[in-house]
């Protein structure tokens, strides 16, 4: 079993309600606070990185700090977001690294994302992954995170350790909501 917890279609917002609320969030590019949670993220990332690998920031908002941070670390990244990076062409292509940051619990149809996400890597590509992890149901009762309108798709440990096993994806689990998956160089 999974483990995957979401929102009944009828209670998500329209991208119009949707778009509103993530215009509130102040992310922004050079801010240090932002920048310090987005390492949390990057760090490890870039230690499991080949030189000259090529990136998305998949989901990156109006401020595309973390695709900044790899590019100044020589990482060439780009970006893509439904709402402020909108190019379906840099969805056609393969990465060796895809990152999406506070992203998956925005998701209405997860599967479907995440056969993209599968699709935008290369053999051997990282899929690196930050998001609160559900833990049980008596935490989940009064968990602030789904207090977020937008959020609708709640994922745990088991959600990925289920993904991993049945896509054949190495995995490591990097504190509380860091999750790096691995696709195996060959299929």
């Amino acid at each position: 079993m999974c483990g995957l917890i979401f929102v009944d279609p009828k209670y998500c917002l329209d991208a119009q309600q949707e778009k509103a609320e993530y215009d509130l969030h102040e992310n922004h590019i050079e801010g240090e606070n932002y920048r310090r949670f987005l390492a949390r993220v990057v760090d490890p990332l870039i230690a499991r990185l080949p030189a000259g690998s090529q990136g998305l920031d998949f989901g990156c908002g109006p401020g595309p700090a973390l695709a900044a941070m790899f590019n100044e670390a020589g990482f060439a990244t780009t970006t893509y977001d439904p709402y402020y990076a909108h190019y379906p062409a840099r969805l056609q292509r393969q990465y060796d690294f895809v990152c999406c940051t506070e992203v998956l619990e925005h998701f209405y149809r997860p599967s479907k994302e995440w056969q993209l996400f599968l699709s935008l890597l290369r053999p051997g590509g990282w899929l690196g992954i930050m998001t609160k992890l559900a833990l049980d149901q008596e935490a989940f009762a009064n968990w602030h995170y789904k207090q977020d309108p937008t959020h609708v798709s709640f994922f745990s440990r088991e959600t990925f350790l289920w993904l991993a096993a049945r896509d054949g994806l190495g995995i490591e689990f990097i504190g509380a909501d860091v999750i790096l998956l691995q696709i195996p160089e060959s299929l």
